[in-house]
């Protein structure tokens, strides 16, 4: 233990912490002072939450890029069917001299020339 001593509430195990919680709960209806949200008041609430949480542009940036990644990984699940769980990024080995261990993904690079075979067979 950090020295410091379990007293009171803390000490008390979950199922009395939420019997005592409950109380108070039940309390403060009976008295008239527990607030219930109507449905304009929830509304409303929620409008403004989702205002000041998308003025966080970098916030909204990384939940976007989640969304878009975990959507890109079921469609690869679904097309794969189940035979990979790994995440697949395609990456272009650096033969430039480049022995850093580093590649850069595919999308960072330019495109590919193609090769003279490869144009004359079309």
């Amino acid at each position: 233990m950090t020295g410091k001593s379990r007293r009171g509430f803390a000490s008390m195990d979950p199922a009395r912490q939420r019997e005592i919680a409950s109380k108070g709960g039940r309390a403060a209806h009976e008295k008239g002072t527990a607030h219930e949200w109507s449905s304009d008041e929830a509304r409303n609430a929620g409008r403004k939450g989702g205002v000041t949480v998308s003025r966080d542009r970098v916030h909204m940036a990384a939940i976007g890029r989640e969304g878009g990644e975990s959507r890109s990984a079921a469609a690869r699940e679904a097309r794969l069917g189940g035979r990979n769980t790994e995440r697949e990024v395609p990456m272009q080995v650096a033969r430039d001299g480049d022995r850093s261990g580093r590649a850069a993904p595919m999308s960072d690079r330019a495109p590919a020339s193609p090769r003279s075979d490869e144009s004359s067979a079309r």
